[in-house]
């Protein structure tokens, strides 16, 4: 169920059930500094991060204390186009910068760590971080006339590079334009091959596993599908910025439901251009609409809004 929309540092104070309305499309600057160009979500116990490649921040909020802070606008580690976000078990954060063409890592507190992967990629969109993490996997999405379109493979401490899942195509294991990746539960790696609009999955040494999704306009099809999340329980998410929705699969691919509707005015579940999707420990989904420069966030209905991670926004006012 539909629970809140975060449209900037100020939404961590909202405590209305669907908190602040979506700010208005066409920019300028408010005291409440909304986002500007939010592209990926992720989380951490209680930590939700946005990126937002305009103002060259991940903004970071500390949902349990109130505060709000940016990583990565100071040096060392200053962040020039961050586009993927993802987390490992101790709550680092991996950040894909698109100008450096690194993966920046930071600790829990904001603290610059360590950058991976320098002059490795024609174009890095995305990072995913093994459950152990041991490996880091970038998404290189590529050059519509080049090279890339594949997924590079780190030792998530060392830097060093491992391997490469792909290369450009349509057959199965290789890609046309991969948009975003996720490992699993499982502890397999699942990749949106976008121009092939399908899902393929991998174990972590880069063996095909399985397939699912093709082109189309119905539900359970893809037309510009973007980003990708799984949930505790192995269930796949799917973004797609041309149906204006997620779609939800089980672990092999069958569809189980969607959200959203594609609009022309902001609101719940009103989506012009769905980008990163993030499902948290306790099953919160998170959406972010570059257009309407949100996140939206969903609660499982059998989870009580005080209970989870994200529960702490109804603490206090």
């Amino acid at each position: 169920m539909f629970e809140r929309t975060i449209s900037g540092r100020s939404s961590l104070l909202a405590n209305a059930t669907n908190g602040p309305a979506a700010p208005p499309v066409g920019g300028g600057s408010t005291p409440e500094r909304l986002f500007s160009t939010p592209f990926d979500v992720t989380t951490c116990r209680g930590h939700v991060y946005v990126s937002d490649t305009t103002d060259r921040t991940v903004v970071a909020f500390d949902v349990a204390h109130r505060r709000v802070h940016d990583i990565g606008t100071r040096a060392p580690g200053t962040l020039l186009r961050p586009l993927g976000l993802s987390t490992d078990r101790d709550c680092n954060l991996y950040v894909a910068d698109a100008e450096r063409g690194q993966v920046m890592v930071f600790g829990r507190d904001g603290s610059f760590l360590r950058a991976v992967g320098e002059k490795r990629f024609q174009r890095l969109t995305h990072v995913a971080v093994s459950t152990d993490g041991k490996r880091l996997f970038a998404v290189d999405t590529g050059l519509v006339a080049g090279s890339g379109h594949q997924v590079r493979v780190f030792d998530a401490v060392s830097g060093d590079h491992l391997l490469d899942i792909g290369r450009r195509g349509n057959r199965p294991g290789e890609f046309d334009l991969p948009q975003d990746a996720e490992v699993g539960p499982d502890d397999m790696l699942y990749v949106v091959d976008g121009a092939n609009f399908r899902v393929q999955v991998f174990s972590l040494d880069g063996a095909l596993v399985r397939v699912f999704g093709r082109v189309g306009r119905k539900a359970g099809q893809f037309s510009r599908p973007k980003g990708i999340a799984l949930d505790p329980m192995g269930r796949v998410y799917v973004s797609d910025a041309a149906f204006g929705n997620f779609q939800l699969f089980d672990p092999q691919g069958e569809l189980l439901l969607f959200v959203g509707r594609r609009s022309s005015r902001p609101g719940p579940a009103a989506y012009m251009l769905p980008a990163g999707i993030h499902v948290d420990e306790d099953g919160r989904v998170l959406l972010v609409d570059q257009f309407f420069r949100k996140v939206d966030v969903y609660r499982p209905a059998a989870l009580p809004r005080e209970l989870g991670f994200l529960g702490a926004w109804y603490d206090r006012p």
